[in-house]
């Protein structure tokens, strides 16, 4: 039962599944951090609360927001009672993900190839070739060992049934495992003994995960391919996680002036002269890879670098193209694709979806629009979407029309719930709203998927929104281990 004060204040809240209590009962995996918790002080969690903000702070865990007009740098929100999943839990989760990966990959090398998915009717041509995200430079390009996908960040939700729910998939260039990595080393800081009693799994292995791929994608025949990690550059929003990672694997951090193509190869400006580069870990859009292909405007890509790509001469992670097989209209045949190309039925869940280029379908919706969550297809970040139980009258009608005039745009989803966990914000507990995104890093020795991920927090009472650029935060994710014990870190 919930005796202790910090915890009698805590509201379950109806109909919303709560990671951390069950009808005022503990949950099994919550029950070792809690006992460690329940005799602290109120002033002690405030105390170590205030010391992860001066960590984050000091470290300079930042992000970007540029909702306003202007780039406002922000230290990256952070709550300091963990997200704790089982480990059976954990082997379901990444079970689905992999499985979910195997058939997205096979799906992108079909639509770029053979396109035997769209030949035998289970996908509409003209959804993928309206596509802005679907590459035509791509068709017959051969891609190193048919992978894809080489990191991909996959967003989960927990409904008010305690099902994990897959929300959306990130192919192209997923953004947050810096803040995976740091929640974990600050949580370590201010509760140096909790990770090893209670039993938690470690993510530090991930940048060299990460790093091991990378270099097996290099063609050339050398002991050390020479990897770059290619940044917009410092007014990226997510310039801190370029820049993290690539100290993490101990590589260059270039920008696309640092780079040059001659006679297909790409080479790197150093102080010595040019170095030959054999794999790029790119953060840069597509669009803006290479302006003598795409976006002739663009000056954060390398002119020839597609063509050095096409012939096999660097290695581009993630693929281009990639974008096709994560637009949100897309989505709702992923069940589909897993059962064509894998011959299996899907692990996880996904979440109901209509397309509202049908017209029946789009009917439907704009009579119960109180009850959906409208989203654009190809937007990002929380942007470009409609929750319909808070949204009035005025903006409704606005969707309407926008809807209309471009239905291939939109996609509609019933309202999920969201699970909720307790966030120790203002010296209380209080319930907030989560999601998980794991990572998952497919290179030519199969998928690795570091145990736990981002759970990203909406830290507003009430809101559904996890995302950061829209005030959301984060927490560190413990999984735990098998009942035989593991390392923690």
């Amino acid at each position: 039962m919930k005796e202790n004060s910090l915890l009698q204040a805590y509201q379950e809240q109806p109909n919303v599944w709560d990671e951390m209590f069950h009808q005022n009962q503990i949950r099994p995996e919550y029950r070792n951090f809690v006992s460690a918790i329940e005799d602290l002080p109120a002033a002690e969690l405030t105390r170590k609360d205030e010391l992860a903000k001066k960590l984050f702070m000091s470290q300079g865990i930042t992000f970007t927001v540029y909702s306003s007009g202007e780039g406002i740098e922000k230290i990256f929100p952070f709550d300091v009672i963990p997200r704790i999943i089982q480990h059976q839990e954990w082997l379901h989760i990444e079970a689905g993900i992999k499985q979910r990966l195997r058939a997205l990959n096979i799906f992108l090398k079909d639509i770029y190839h053979q396109q035997f998915i769209i030949k035998d009717g289970l996908i509409p041509a003209r959804l993928i070739y309206s596509c802005p995200q679907f590459l035509r430079e791509m068709m017959n390009v051969d891609v190193p060992y048919d992978i894809y996908t080489h990191i991909a960040g996959v967003d989960l939700i927990r409904d008010a049934d305690g099902q994990f729910y897959v929300l959306e998939d990130n192919l192209r260039t997923p953004s947050g495992v810096s803040y995976m990595l740091e929640n974990r080393s600050i949580t370590s800081r201010i509760f140096p003994d909790l990770l090893p009693k209670n039993n938690v799994l470690p993510v530090k292995d991930y940048p060299d995960l990460l790093f091991r791929n990378l270099q097996a994608l290099g063609n050339r025949h050398v002991s050390d391919p020479t990897v770059v990690l290619l940044s917009p550059g410092m007014y990226n929003s997510a310039y801190f996680e370029h820049t993290t990672l690539a100290r993490l694997m101990g590589i260059e951090l270039v920008e696309g002036r640092d780079l040059i193509v001659h006679n297909h190869y790409v080479f790197m400006k150093t102080t010595r002269g040019l170095k030959q580069v054999d794999v790029i870990y790119r953060r840069v859009d597509d669009e803006f890879l290479d302006p003598l292909v795409f976006r002739p405007d663009s000056a954060l890509g390398v002119p020839g670098i597609y063509a050095a790509y096409r012939k096999g001469n660097v290695a581009i992670i993630n693929a281009m193209g990639n974008g096709v097989a994560d637009d949100k209209a897309v989505y709702s045949y992923v069940p589909d694709m897993i059962r064509y190309y894998l011959g299996e039925e899907p692990i996880l869940n996904s979440v109901p979806t209509y397309q509202m280029s049908d017209p029946d379908l789009r009917k439907m919706v704009f009579e119960k629009m109180d009850q959906m969550v409208i989203k654009r297809t190809n937007e990002s970040g929380g942007y470009g979407m409609l929750i319909g139980s808070s949204a009035t009258d005025e903006q409704m009608a606005d969707f309407r029309t926008a809807i209309t005039d471009d239905p291939r745009s939109f996609i509609a989803q019933p309202i999920i719930s969201l699970s909720s966990t307790p966030c120790y914000l203002n010296g209380v507990l209080q319930p907030r709203r989560v999601d998980l995104r794991p990572y998952a890093l497919y290179g030519p020795g199969g998928i690795d998927i570091v145990p736990g991920g981002l759970t990203r927090v909406a830290l507003q009472e009430g809101s559904l929104v996890v995302n950061s650029s829209q005030g959301g935060g984060s927490k560190d994710t413990w999984v735990l281990g098998p009942e035989s014990g593991a390392a923690s870190g």
